[in-house]
């Protein structure tokens, strides 16, 4: 095996030893076009942490498909918002984790890509064997890529993740299902995408999966949606090495130092009473600007001390899961799972009937009849659910003004940066 394919550990067995021990893994959301920058980012957060995982981050240009725009920046020194993986050499990219990644350290390549082909090959040659995305996920926030073509690439995708097995690997790839829009999204319909993409997944191939979750407006609705996630889990994914991670908010950001670090805090006690095993972390500088690497390490180590502190006193049961919440994902899943054997056409049938449904989308493959509001104790709940199967057990709310949706946005934000504010549902 070359240098450019030495695999350490898997990824998912990583984290499991972390929490066996009983640490949260954390993990940032970062990503550099300079190579050199790269590597001393991936180097300052290794030690950042008890259980640190690194990130390299795609640049927008490569999520895309657009290489000739990526290696005309790189020839201008233009800097982009992330590595630009397939532009670069594998030799230069082998060099970023040459010495950086390995068994205590495993490196996951994070992009947003409804057509990942071309990045999926590029990790592979580097002896990567773990991302993130997903059929529905990658493809409804971020462009008009149709969303038959994205279920259809990421099959390809995740048939190539899985071939890797075949060089001992145990490749990895996590759902982005729980964190679509990263605001305004009911737990419901989070809950129900992150488990439909793990089972997408599952069938493709893949037997070490991750399903995600975004931390919310309501730490009591995050614990309900968190819990009925593992329960899901647990029920699709049989023989299936998996773990949950949570993503500290990915809305409006609180703008002061203070307000950012309060909410890195809540997600990192979020994640260790709901038994989740990872964390991707924000900073204090997510309001205005691409972070540094300092300010990387500084939320590692702000997030790995929370959770440290934060003591529960049993682990996750499963009668938590017997939730709104829960029933509200199960009734989806269900409804989703009936149309078809197959989750990808299954998929492609619910959003063109409406069964599924993201509020504020504009893709032109969602049914855009769905809205949803934050109710007087700060839990998210629908206010039109269009076609969705859920009306005998979703929470109603009134219909957002343009006034209240911009309240709405900046619920968070608002909340955090106001101290006297304190957590309505805690």
């Amino acid at each position: 095996m070359t240098a450019l394919h030495r695999r350490p550990r898997s990824f998912g067995r990583f984290v499991a030893e972390a929490q066996a021990r009983g640490a949260l893994v954390v993990q940032p959301r970062m990503g550099f076009s300079d190579p050199a920058l790269m590597r001393a980012g991936l180097q300052a957060t290794k030690g950042a942490a008890d259980a640190v995982v690194g990130t390299v981050t795609i640049d927008s240009y490569t999520r895309v498909g657009d290489e000739p725009s990526a290696v005309r920046a790189l020839h201008e020194r233009v800097p982009l918002n992330g590595f630009p993986i397939t532009s670069y050499s594998p030799h230069t990219s082998a060099w970023v984790l040459d010495g950086v990644r390995d068994a205590a350290f495993p490196v996951q390549v994070r992009h947003g890509s409804a057509r990942p082909q071309g990045i999926i090959a590029a990790l592979a040659r580097l002896g990567l064997d773990a991302t993130e995305g997903g059929p529905v996920s990658y493809c409804l926030p971020y462009g008009r890529t149709p969303l038959l073509d994205s279920v259809r690439n990421w099959q390809e995708s995740c048939e190539a993740l899985a071939a890797l097995r075949a060089t001992g690997a145990e490749p990895h790839l996590e759902t982005f299902g729980g964190c679509m829009l990263g605001q305004l999204c009911p737990p419901g319909l989070l809950v129900a995408l992150s488990a439909l993409e793990a089972l997408f997944f599952h069938r493709a191939g893949l037997r070490s999966i991750s399903l995600s979750y975004a931390q919310q407006t309501s730490h009591a609705q995050d614990r309900e949606a968190v819990h009925a996630l593992r329960r899901l889990a647990g029920d699709l994914l049989p023989g299936t090495d998996w773990h949950i991670v949570l993503y500290t908010y990915m809305g409006l950001y609180p703008r002061t130092p203070r307000g950012a670090l309060d909410l890195l805090e809540r997600s990192a006690e979020l994640a260790v009473e709901t038994g989740a095993a990872r964390l991707i972390v924000k900073t204090t500088a997510e309001s205005h600007r691409i972070p540094t690497v300092e300010e990387n390490v500084e939320a590692l180590r702000v997030a790995s001390r929370a959770a440290a502190r934060h003591v529960t006193a049993a682990a996750p049961r499963a009668d938590l899961a017997d939730n709104p919440v829960y029933a509200e994902a199960r009734a989806l899943v269900d409804a989703v799972l009936e149309l078809d054997a197959d989750p990808g056409r299954a998929l492609l049938k619910a959003f063109a009937r409406g069964l599924l449904d993201v509020p504020y989308c504009l893709h032109p493959d969602n049914a855009g009849r769905s809205r949803s509001a934050i109710d007087h104790d700060g839990r998210l709940v629908w206010t039109e659910i269009g076609a969705m199967p859920i009306g005998h057990v979703s929470r109603r709310g009134r219909r957002l003004t343009a006034a209240g949706l911009y309240d709405a946005l900046s619920f968070v934000q608002r909340r955090h940066d106001t101290p006297q504010t304190q957590e309505v549902a805690a």
